[in-house]
């Protein structure tokens, strides 16, 4: 099955929406939506090498953007949309309490959770927002974090490209279960942000 999954995506990349379809993924995954983008960005570099420094481009501005509606979402919408998301990730607690804590090292905790880290960039945009960090910080630090994120595997699929493809078409599934463990982790560790 995870075959046929990885042959689809790499048909789908060459897919004339793919470019428009990889930002909306990005931005959806960066403000509310459990998502990973690289199940698709990774394929549309294996099948167009050349391309890997737009797509991380793209990547890195639509979910800048969306972390941006997932500040707003902390800020403005915490109670109708925001709690009941970090309640999803298993966080609770008072909020507020917690909130001076947060902006000391608020601009880390986006710069850290949002590019090195598994832990969802959703809940650090939303905690951002909640707690008030400084705008102007947030966005620097989410352009560096995620352009980080995104660049990274770009480049190095650009340089290994084939290699990579090899590496795909032959450990296919050991590289999903690497993938998945790390996604549970992130969901694991994000209740640490404000539960301790």
């Amino acid at each position: 099955m995870l075959q046929r999954v990885y042959d689809w995506s790499l048909r789908m990349a060459r897919h004339r929406h793919a470019e428009r379809a990889l930002a909306g993924l990005c931005f959806v995954e960066s403000s509310f939506v459990p998502a990973l983008p690289e199940v698709m960005l990774l394929p549309m570099i294996l099948a167009e090498r050349a391309k890997a420094f737009r797509y991380a481009l793209i990547c890195t501005v639509s979910s800048v953007l969306g972390g941006v509606l997932g500040y707003a979402i902390g800020f403005f919408l915490f109670e109708a949309i925001g709690e009941p998301l970090l309640r999803f990730y298993g966080m609770s607690g008072d909020f507020e309490e917690v909130a001076g804590t947060y902006n000391e090292y608020g601009w880390l905790m986006v710069l850290i959770g949002g590019g090195i880290t598994p832990i969802p960039y959703k809940v650090i945009t939303i905690a951002s927002g909640l707690t008030q960090l400084d705008f102007v910080t947030f966005v620097a630090a989410s352009v560096v974090a995620r352009g980080v994120r995104f660049a990274l595997p770009c480049a190095l699929l650009y340089r290994f490209g084939p290699q990579a493809k090899r590496l795909m078409d032959t450990r296919l599934t050991q590289v999903f279960w690497i993938s998945l463990v790390l996604v549970v982790l992130g969901f694991v560790a994000a209740p640490y942000l404000f539960n301790g």
